[in-house]
């Protein structure tokens, strides 16, 4: 066997795609995971650690290009860490996320020949996000083209754009983003225009100093509403400045629906804050999915891929295998949003948040909807489901469960009084596979067997997939 000493280079076969775009080559029966390599190529690549049972590599040079290569849309892919696949054909993409599902089904759900069913790709592959969330920095990621040409127009001390790849202490200066659409774009270059040349500086957290934090800019995609929200420190000129801002955004688009400013006081860097100002408009926007108008405000959760999130419910909806007679307990239900699109199937649907804002806006959703069958609870999941006795004399006991929960999946405490309330039918809708497969080995050891699971996904070019499983007793 060959020693894969730190530094090694060598040429391996990619066959593959692991979970994380990594791609997956073998020597010898010894695994390598390669770093911005695509299933078909053959590279020349260098070892950068080596593991008990695997080794890491990254890509020197491509000696051999994938069939499945396709030329990336965007001018800031080679920087840029959101878009890691979009040099991949994308029903290769599909298909590597349905193996990758599967692969982590078998390996850390213990379930041999899972029953996953061909993805579900997105109706749009660009242009598909209703949300996008820029960082302001002090440190700009250099491009290869400006370090390779030596010519460094943009200053070194002033960014808004995105993460660059593998480096979260730098910021790639986006000038065009393929994910938002055309307005979106344009609204970014006049917001970092502003503030480029604005005396009061980013925010930074060495020390802790500077005044821009985020820009989050949300539109719905049905309903053509725009939000921009601008998050903040809170510094005594500071206020005067959004106002500017927000005046010079209204000159330039007086379409946009809703201007915020949050004001993020904490070192948290959260793009979210404990004050909101409203500036223009009413402070939220409104989208449909399906049949249903959704209130969006600045800090509600709310799916980013909005004709993604049709697919996604539409498959939960389906697995719940609804007559109209059911009591469904919706967890972890942020707004409403699956409990709303499921609730003309059921006789009930009961919703439990532990975010207040989540409660408010499901109240709200339910009116906006016209739906009077949909009843939430707040409080942390693990307390209120820790009397089952007393939840089942108020609302009866579920027939089925849909759980959405965060990536972090199900709190131990939660899994067993899940089984404690003993519906007959659980819908897992996941963005995490991993965790996904982690709470279903828990669940099959408590008597419930996955049926089938549906990969949906929500965002193209990139790692992420949504799974929905359905468990039976």
């Amino acid at each position: 066997m060959l020693d894969l000493k730190k530094g090694l280079e060598l040429e391996l076969n990619v066959e593959s795609l692991a979970y994380g775009t990594k791609g997956v080559a073998r020597l010898n029966g010894y695994v390598i995971f390669v770093e911005e390599a695509l299933p078909g190529q053959r590279v020349r690549a260098q070892i950068v650690k080596k593991k008990k049972g695997y080794a890491e590599a990254r890509s020197l040079e491509v000696l051999q290009q994938s069939p499945n290569f396709v030329e990336p849309r965007c001018r800031h892919f080679d920087d840029c860490g959101g878009c890691l696949l979009q040099n991949l054909d994308y029903p290769i993409q599909l298909a590597s996320k349905q193996r990758q599902v599967a692969e982590l089904l078998e390996h850390i759900g213990d379930i041999s020949e899972p029953p996953v069913l061909p993805v579900i790709g997105s109706p749009q592959i660009f242009f598909y996000r209703n949300k996008m969330e820029f960082s302001f920095s002090r440190q700009r990621w250099l491009t290869r083209a400006e370090i390779a040409g030596n010519d460094v127009k943009l200053p070194k001390d002033f960014a808004l754009g995105l993460h660059a790849r593998n480096r979260y202490d730098k910021t790639l200066v986006i000038e065009d983003c393929h994910l938002q659409s055309a307005m979106s774009n344009e609204i970014l270059g006049v917001v970092r225009a502003f503030t480029e040349r604005h005396p009061l500086l980013p925010y930074t957290t060495f020390g802790h100093t500077g005044f821009w934090r985020f820009l989050v800019i949300r539109e719905g995609k049905k309903t053509g509403e725009v939000m921009v929200n601008v998050v903040t420190a809170d510094v005594p000129e500071g206020r005067e400045a959004v106002q500017q801002l927000a005046e010079a955004l209204l000159a330039k688009f007086p379409q946009i629906t809703t201007i915020v400013h949050n004001l993020n006081r904490s070192k948290a860097q959260v793009a979210i804050g404990e004050e909101e100002i409203v500036l223009h408009g009413t402070g939220h926007i409104h989208e449909r999915i399906g049949a249903f108008l959704f209130r969006i405000s600045a800090n509600s959760f709310f799916q980013t891929n909005t004709e993604g999130a049709e697919k996604l419910y539409a498959v939960a909806r389906d697995f719940a295998g609804l007559t109209g007679e059911e009591t469904v307990y919706d967890l972890y239900c942020g707004a409403g949003t699956i409990s709303i699109f499921v609730s003309s199937q059921a006789k009930q649907v009961v919703g439990f948040e532990i975010v207040p804002q989540a409660i408010h806006d499901a109240g709200v959703n339910c009116r906006l909807n016209e739906v009077m069958n949909c009843h939430f609870v707040l409080g942390d999941l693990k307390d209120e489901l820790a009397q089952v006795p007393i939840l089942t004399r108020r609302w009866g006991r579920p027939d089925v469960v849909i759980i959405d929960p965060p990536r972090a999946g199900m709190h131990p405490k939660v899994v067993q009084k899940l089984i404690e309330l003993g519906p007959q039918r659980i819908v897992y809708v996941s963005c995490n596979p991993s965790t996904f497969s982690r709470d279903v080995k828990e669940l099959s050891m408590m008597g419930y067997g996955l049926k089938k699971a549906q990969p949906v996904d929500m965002f193209p070019h990139t790692s992420h997939i949504e799974v929905v499983g359905v468990l039976e007793k």
